[in-house]
């Protein structure tokens, strides 16, 4: 039995010329599935969680489709990769529901570094005491995540020296989390932080990774890993997702990976490891060096990542997911998005013409994928 997946899938609408512009007022009124976040120019859809990957594949494409036919009726607007406003707006916020004091306290205590479009990947785990130490073991490897994923190169038409410019500059709040030590921690912590106002609310945990459910601290049925920048080609983030199930479902059949067991480090240290990790990622993605978390030893992002697929990859087969593992390999062999562009950059070609051909691709892509794979799906 594999585990349920599903995904927050948060996105910019824009024209194709690459003028990021604020719609998603308009959307949620009128479409199904989508909700606004605190600004207006992106917009995030759910996929129910599904065990199935070609469903998952299906499930990330449908909403995706609608909301570009959506968008053709409002006018000529389309949807852009990438997870910061790459082309330009980030000196001011335009607040998709003015009315929300919770947005009202996001815009006034943030600023535009929230104005960022990502992925967060949510993968069921029921039992509490399972979910609370595969988070930990999620939270010291999400770095590797984020180096596959890294989409956000650029900022108001200029490449910014990140890889992630999104993870660089996003509040990562409360400023520290421990490694949860057990359920009973995890509650204890988040009672405590709401009454010392560092959260305003349960939601207001933004970390690479946290426990989730409809009564969080208390019932939790899900790993949500929110470390991942926007994802836009379905097969390559289905291909994340597979590393990430394939490394929980190994874990899950020997605890003992688990790293207040398997390190040779305090969880304190952990910790400052880990953060050093994330920030050395956001720079250089898949040629960053990090440091391992059994022994703090210094390894390449893409070595690491490397060495884990091949772990899991048993693992993958018996299961009988690893097609949908094997993209990996090709995130390694060529780059992720990041690298792409910078590539495209380095060559002398500007951010919006760089953007205007990702726009592009992407609609390609779908209609490629949609075509191919999902229509003989829906008819079987």
């Amino acid at each position: 039995m594999l585990l349920s997946k599903g995904f927050e899938v948060e996105i910019y609408t824009s024209t194709p010329e690459g003028q990021i512009i604020g719609l998603s007022d308009r959307i949620v009124k009128d479409l199904d599935g989508f909700v606004r976040e605190p600004d207006s120019r992106n917009v995030e859809y759910t996929t129910a969680p599904f065990c199935n990957y070609d469903r998952l594949l299906c499930a990330l494409l449908k909403p995706r489709r609608q909301l570009r036919q959506y968008l053709k009726q409002l006018g000529n607007y389309t949807l852009i990769p990438g997870s910061t406003l790459s082309t330009g707006g980030s000196d001011h916020f335009e607040r998709s529901d003015p009315g929300n004091p919770y947005h009202t306290y996001i815009e006034q205590t943030y600023g535009t570094k929230v104005v960022t479009a990502s992925i967060h990947i949510n993968v069921g785990i029921s039992d509490h005491e399972q979910l609370i130490r595969a988070c930990r073991l999620v939270r010291l490897e999400a770095p590797l995540y984020l180096a596959l994923s890294a989409s956000s190169p650029f900022l108001d038409g200029q490449a910014t020296g990140y890889h992630s410019t999104r993870w660089s500059v996003f509040p990562q709040t409360p400023s520290y989390v421990p490694l949860f030590e057990s359920h009973a921690h995890f509650i204890r912590w988040t009672e405590q932080q709401i009454t010392l106002g560092t959260m305003q609310n349960v939601r207001h945990l933004w970390s690479s990774v946290r426990p989730n459910g409809n009564n969080r601290p208390y019932n939790l049925n899900r790993l949500e890993l929110r470390i991942c920048d926007l994802v836009t080609n379905p097969i390559t983030l289905l291909a994340i997702s597979a590393l990430l199930e394939a490394r929980l479902t190994q874990l899950l059949a020997d605890p003992k990976l688990d790293p207040l067991i398997l390190s040779e480090k305090r969880s304190e240290d952990l910790i400052t490891l880990t953060r050093d990790n994330e920030r050395s990622a956001a720079k250089n993605s898949l040629d960053a060096e990090l440091k391992h978390w059994k022994d703090g030893r210094p390894i390449l992002a893409k070595d690491w990542i490397t060495e884990l697929y091949e772990e899991v990859l048993p693992i993958a087969k018996e299961k009988g997911f690893s097609c949908f593992l094997s993209p990996v390999k090709k995130i390694l062999r060529e780059g992720n998005s990041a690298q792409q562009w910078l590539k495209d950059y380095e060559k002398g070609l500007d951010v919006r013409s760089i953007m205007i051909q990702a726009i592009q691709t992407l609609d390609h892509e779908e209609l490629e994928l949609e075509h191919k794979l999902c229509e003989p799906l829906l008819v079987a």
